[in-house]
């Protein structure tokens, strides 16, 4: 069974699935260890590893390499952040059918205009698409499948735009109707409530996917109450809390002039060493090696 069909029978059960954002196969590696449902492969967290802004200047190909190495070393569902669909439906179609032989069980794209801002940046362009040419982006995404399981997410920026929650409502129903197989609502507000209302008033013709990182007091129980959101995407604390342990242990070898008393501040070697998968190359070595 594919990773794209098992994603869609999960979401099909009415599971609540939670995922991890990953900027890295690692990272990735980490979050498949810790049991989370899947990884979202973050075009903000990718966009960080190469020190460059998530406003859509890494390529297609740097995203897709980036998607397709979380792919091979992990056992569960990737989700590929698509972003805007890097163009017009064309690109789009293309999209779709690169990620799915990498591995992706899903992938998202947004209703923003291309280049696009990262929606969490204050005063950030915010400039969204009209319905009818994202509606045909979404409709060229589900066509493009070819009979895959690949599962398509639309995600509609309304909110973020500051546009409201009915026309939130209004672009979810015409992208479902496209055939959007998820909706992902995303909020930059402080609390919930505005999510709250779109899951309230949302007729359930799609499965909605959130991403709590602004309002962070909306807990999983609480949307299980919630009943219509399926995916829980936690999309950038890893990447955060990674930066952070960085720069306090660069600033203490600095500060203490060496590292003679860090090591309690680490994982030891052989952890990253079990990471990497050295204990399979050394038996393959034994047994295929002279």
């Amino acid at each position: 069974m594919s990773q794209a069909t098992t994603l869609r029978e999960r979401i099909r059960q009415g599971d609540l699935l939670i995922g991890v954002g990953a900027r890295d196969a690692l990272e990735a590696r980490l979050i498949d260890n810790a049991g989370f449902d899947f990884v979202w492969a973050s075009g903000f967290a990718i966009s960080a590893s190469h020190a460059v802004p998530d406003a859509s200047i890494l390529s297609m190909t740097q995203l897709l390499e980036g998607t397709r190495s979380i792919c091979g070393r992990v056992n569960i569902p990737v989700v590929a952040d698509c972003d805007t669909g890097f163009g017009n439906a064309n690109n789009v179609i293309h999209a779709v059918t690169e990620f799915g032989k990498a591995g992706a069980a899903a992938i998202s794209i947004e209703d923003k205009k291309f280049p696009k801002d990262t929606s969490l940046l204050p005063g950030g362009r915010q400039e969204l698409l009209s319905i009818e040419e994202f509606s045909g982006k979404v409709l060229a995404a589900a066509d493009a499948r070819q009979g895959s399981d690949l599962v398509i997410i639309a995600r509609t920026e309304a909110l973020i735009a500051g546009w409201g929650v009915e026309e939130a409502l209004k672009r979810a129903h015409h992208y479902a109707e496209a055939g959007a197989d998820c909706i992902l609502i995303h909020s930059k507000s402080k609390t919930p409530d505005e999510v709250v209302e779109f899951v309230e008033r949302w007729d359930g013709s799609a499965p909605v996917v959130i991403v709590p990182t602004n309002y962070p007091s909306l807990t999983e129980q609480a949307i299980r109450r919630l009943g219509k959101i399926k995916l829980v995407i936690y999309a950038n604390q890893v990447l955060r809390a990674g930066v952070k342990a960085q720069e306090e242990i660069l600033s203490e070898i600095k500060r203490e002039r060496g590292i003679h008393d860090i090591d309690d501040k680490m994982v030891p070697v052989s952890h990253i060493f079990d990471l990497q998968g050295v204990t399979r190359m050394k038996q393959n070595e034994t047994k295929y090696l002279p």
